[in-house]
């Protein structure tokens, strides 16, 4: 619950900085939501280490194979990124290239799972045969 208080707190205060910079200078008003949001996701860090932490010992109680996690938490992780980066794009007014990042952002993603998705089609395979 602190983490939250926290980040929401850093949130609110760097938007506000953000909003009265940008008036006068846009490009810094964006240094500061870049900077902000870097501080958010350092302090977003450890929560996002938690629940990886539980995430495998889940996948080890159902006795999970690594080959089958990896690209799920690799997926998520592309999605998170390419979100972050893509707000960045549209707070920069530069939509077009909030768009490209998202297309590859979901490129990248269906890439990666492309190893889970064969998993799965070999064991129906093998339930079928």
């Amino acid at each position: 619950m602190e983490e939250v208080l926290k980040v929401a707190a850093i949130g609110v205060a760097g938007a506000i900085c953000a909003l009265v910079l940008k008036r006068n200078s846009p490009e810094l008003g964006l240094a500061v939501t870049l900077a902000v949001g870097v501080v958010i996701l350092l302090a977003a860090l450890s929560v996002i280490m938690g629940i990886v932490e539980f995430i495998e010992v889940l996948a080890d109680t159902a006795e999970l194979d690594s080959d089958i996690l990896a690209p799920l938490m690799k997926t998520v992780g592309i999605a998170i990124i390419t979100k972050v980066a893509a707000e960045i794009c549209r707070d920069a007014k530069e939509n077009a290239i909030a768009s490209f990042v998202e297309t590859a952002g979901s490129a990248a993603a269906i890439f990666v799972a492309l190893p889970l998705l064969k998993s799965v089609l070999e064991m129906i395979t093998s339930l079928i045969s």
